[in-house]
């Protein structure tokens, strides 16, 4: 079993292994989702310096809604291809935006939120599920070695906390 204060690596692609790890020891044996989810916003939230805002936006066919997150009080629904979370569940690519204010159509939730990095969540047979949204308060906060390590703690969440969850 792991522990929130196991001092973590200080290089990423450590860091972003023994997150996948914990996560995967977190949610693995768990049959509910959105407690998958609630826990895993948890871990990453407490684990990484210099966020404000991790959480999940899942698809309900028409848009994206909020689900479980930590952080201050989120916008609730979202449509595809509004703002950085809309962009990333329509291309269904990774959005790494360095400077929200930059980005055009950018929804501001929080205003304290200067960066973002948004993991598309897309089940093995192609189904949207959501995104992951993480938000920093300063600016250029991700870089594209978070975008591999968010996109690794996605797979985990995807095959260990969502697929294998009882839905």
């Amino acid at each position: 079993m792991f522990s929130l204060t196991d001092s973590l690596p200080a290089d990423k692609p450590a860091l972003y292994a023994t997150l996948a790890a914990q996560a995967r020891a977190l949610i693995e044996g768990e049959t509910d989702a959105i407690a998958n989810a609630a826990n895993f916003s948890s871990l990453v939230y407490h684990s990484l310096d210099g966020l404000n805002w991790a959480g999940f936006y899942f698809f309900d066919g028409k848009e994206l809604v909020v689900g479980p997150f930590q952080g201050k009080p989120a916008c609730v629904r979202i449509p595809l291809g509004k703002g950085v979370c809309g962009t990333a569940a329509q291309t269904r690519e990774t959005q790494l935006v360095p400077d929200v204010h930059a980005f055009a159509g950018h929804i501001a939730c929080d205003s304290a939120s200067q960066s973002e990095i948004v993991v598309p969540l897309v089940a093995a047979d192609g189904t949207l599920i959501g995104v992951w949204d993480v938000d920093s308060p300063h600016l250029a906060r991700f870089d594209d070695e978070d975008a591999k390590g968010m996109a690794e703690l996605c797979r985990v969440f995807i095959e260990f906390g969502w697929t294998r969850a009882a839905r």
